[in-house]
């Protein structure tokens, strides 16, 4: 009998039991909560019908995106694609790509990327995207959106992360996760907890104090669960104080289930579980994985030879491992798969459409960030006859490189394929390297001559330069914003900063545009450039959207989601802590609760660019302060004008300071934002309801968060140095 058929028999059967007479008439409430929802009473049918082997074989991966199924009672594999900002390629059943299938994705910006939008609304288009072509695909599970929180520019993943800023990573995420799950497709948060490097991620321990923990790295995944109710959470790959994360039963079933109800599935990061007993006997529903060599097995993979397969039966079965550990992992995954509809019809989705690199474009669009402008941009093609474009970044593609986030790209349009569809026939481009993408190649005389001589017989020049992902893999020689890998320094690879400063030397109007993950040490350069752009990795049509920013068909709007520092030693996790080394495993959080911004504005630290920092093409007027009290907490309105002479949009910022408090705190935190878009001339009025938590600290002596009475300052900007209007409210 297939499942479908005795699930609907079962069903049936519950609803006629309903139905019969009883003594007492139950009410509307008890009859709710008896038959909602039906698939628990089918839950308990399959478990009953299971054996420990099979409950055994779906609790554990079954190929390197697959855990098991189970086809005796018709239960399927559940499908993971391990892409955060595109559906991955195929891996079959092994870790090894399939060859000649049909896998190409939308290739969306990066994480990065879209928090740089401060876009609620884009948030969740970004997800439906993936979850349209989850579905279309046949995957089951998004492994995103990931949002560690970006505590060092050196991470190598920041890429694929949001923001330093545990609010504005609450906000994005949520939109995220709700874009993919309205889909029938099941997101992922990650990672679970506090993996904020890539170097020795399987062995680092992570020490911090319960209120950083509170305050700063656990916000985004409370509001991922109560908000955004995400149905799967990643354990992530570090210890935390001293237990790795996929066996702690203090984040899995203290936090996680008891605090914050989470019900879903939660899945180990690949090879993150390291002890049978340990993973068994918490709130962690599935492990995967594929490489074994840590079973000392060569020779190909053996699944059953995981830590939640072979060895977990024969500790059931010698009574040292009670089955109800394993129950209790089926029924949470058997309950996703009920809810994704893996036993009925999900949508077909849809793959590769206009609407989806509309979206990509749009992304891009309000993502690039316009650091500096001294009076250069935009740049008008009335009157040029020729473009000079120089660096590697123009011509190369960035959708296979970053490691696990690597996507099979339907297409990518590079900045000077985006220029040349922009740019009439009468402006010609040339174009020079200008430099080799190599670590053993500092810089290239002759390359730089050959690019100094473009720039200066040239009406505009710009160049595309930064980070580059690895080539294919995290562990390609040259990968820089990748898994796996974290940079050594700030410093531009390749000997670029050389030829940078050749080419503002030669043209002193050429524009800077960067790509990367996060910030770079721009000292060599930074004050004789009139024009920087940050672009990130833009996705599938960034070139377009690069182009057409430079050249005004869009006005840049995106600000910055991170601090970029002057230099690395002014990151507060380099200034006021220290990175692990191989002689020392320990990720101290030393700074404490002053990550980011807080940091620079707490111990009076100018960074490069401020947090939420970018600039437009237009400008912006703030005005007419109000600030009330209310029982909800405290709601704030504005004026806003666009009082510039093209249309654009602001992203207005809301902070909050506490002018005396029992524990020291940042100068201010993050508590509200919204994008505003506004025609020239236009005005708006701009609202915010701040709720009571908005002012809260989290006590550790007293164990849960205070609010304290005294004077707030509720600080309203452009960014966290930029403040315009401030008003104090006494609570």
């Amino acid at each position: 009998m297939k499942l479908t058929t005795a699930l609907s028999l079962l069903a049936f059967g519950v609803s006629l039991l309903l139905l019969l007479p009883s003594c007492e008439t139950p009410t509307t409430e008890e009859v709710v909560e008896e038959v909602t929802p039906t698939y628990e009473l089918q839950i308990d049918s399959l478990l009953q019908a299971m054996t420990l082997e099979e409950k055994t074989a779906l609790i554990h991966a079954s190929s390197s995106f697959t855990s098991g199924g189970i086809e005796r009672l018709g239960i399927p594999e559940l499908t993971m694609s391990d892409g955060p900002h595109g559906v991955r390629h195929e891996h079959g059943r092994d870790w090894e790509k399939d060859e000649n299938v049909a896998d190409s994705s939308t290739y969306l910006p990066v994480g990065v990327t879209l928090a740089a939008t401060w876009n609620r609304d884009l948030g969740y288009q970004f997800g439906e995207v993936l979850g349209q072509e989850a579905n279309y695909r046949g995957k089951d599970i998004i492994l995103g959106p990931g949002f560690n929180l970006i505590r060092s520019p050196l991470n190598g993943r920041n890429f694929e992360y949001l923001s330093e800023d545990p609010y504005l990573n609450a906000e994005m995420a949520v939109g995220y996760i709700k874009g993919v799950q309205d889909q029938g497709i099941a997101a992922c948060a990650k990672h679970y907890i506090a993996n904020t490097l890539e170097f020795e991620r399987e062995k680092v321990n992570v020490e911090m104090s319960e209120r950083v923990l509170r305050e700063l790295y656990l916000p985004p995944f409370k509001a991922s669960v109560q908000e955004g109710k995400v149905k799967t959470i990643m354990a992530a790959y570090n210890k935390f104080r001293d237990t790795y994360c996929a066996h702690s039963a203090y984040l899995l079933d203290t936090i996680l289930r008891k605090e914050y109800g989470f019900e879903g599935l939660v899945v180990s990061d690949w090879m993150a579980v390291k002890d049978t007993k340990k993973a068994a006997t918490v709130g962690l529903d599935i492990e995967m994985g594929t490489d074994l060599t840590m079973f000392g097995l060569e020779g190909g993979l053996d699944y059953d030879k995981f830590y939640l397969a072979d060895t977990l039966i024969t500790l059931v079965k010698a009574g040292e491992i009670d089955e109800s550990y394993i129950d209790a992992k089926v029924r949470n995954i058997l309950r996703l798969m009920f809810e994704i509809h893996k036993f009925d019809t999900r949508p077909a989705g849809s793959y590769n459409t206009a609407k989806h690199q509309s979206l990509a474009r749009k992304v891009a669009d309000e993502g690039i960030v316009l650091l500096k402008n001294e009076g250069v941009l935009p740049l008008a093609q009335d009157g040029m006859n020729k473009l000079a474009v120089v660096g590697a970044n123009a011509t190369r593609k960035h959708a296979g490189g970053g490691g696990s986030s690597q996507v099979k790209a339907y297409y990518e349009t590079t900045p000077l394929e985006g220029l040349s569809n922009m740019l009439s026939e009468g402006v010609a481009i040339e174009y020079a390297p200008g430099y080799v993408v190599d670590r053993e190649t500092k810089s290239d005389p002759t390359m730089i001559a050959e690019a100094v001589d473009l720039v200066a017989n040239a009406d505009a020049a710009v160049y595309f330069g930064g980070w580059i992902h690895g080539f294919s893999d995290a562990w390609d020689d040259n990968a820089y914003d990748a898994e796996s890998v974290d940079k050594s320094d700030m410093y531009l690879p390749f000997g670029q900063d050389e030829l940078i400063k050749a080419l503002l030397a030669a043209n002193p109007n050429t524009i800077i545009v960067l790509f990367g993950g996060g910030p770079t040490d721009m000292r060599a350069w930074q004050a004789d450039a009139k024009g920087i752009i940050q672009a990130w990795y833009p996705g599938m049509e960034g070139g377009n959207a690069l182009a057409a920013i430079l050249f005004g068909e869009v006005n840049p709007s995106g600000k910055l989601p991170m601090s970029f520092p002057v230099k690395l030693e002014d990151s507060p996790a380099h200034a006021l802590s220290e990175l692990p080394t191989p002689d020392n495993m320990l990720i101290d959080h030393k700074e404490g609760v002053f990550v980011g911004y807080r940091y620079f504005d707490t111990y009076e630290v100018a960074p490069a660019f401020a947090f939420g920092h970018g600039l437009s093409y237009t400008t912006f007027e703030y005005s007419d302060l109000a600030v009330a009290k209310t029982k909800e907490g405290i709601t704030v309105s504005l004026s806003l004008k666009n009082t510039g002479e093209q249309d654009g949009a602001e992203v207005v910022q809301v902070y909050v300071k506490d002018e005396e408090a029992a524990l020291r705190r940042p100068e201010k935190e993050l508590k509200e934002f919204q994008r505003v878009a506004l025609k020239a001339g236009e005005s708006a009025e701009v609202t915010f309801d701040l709720p009571t938590t908005a002012l809260q600290y989290y006590d550790e002596q007293k164990g849960g968060w205070v609010l304290e009475p005294g004077a707030f300052t509720i600080m309203v900007g452009s960014s966290a140095a930029d403040i315009r209007v401030q008003k104090s409210v006494d609570w």
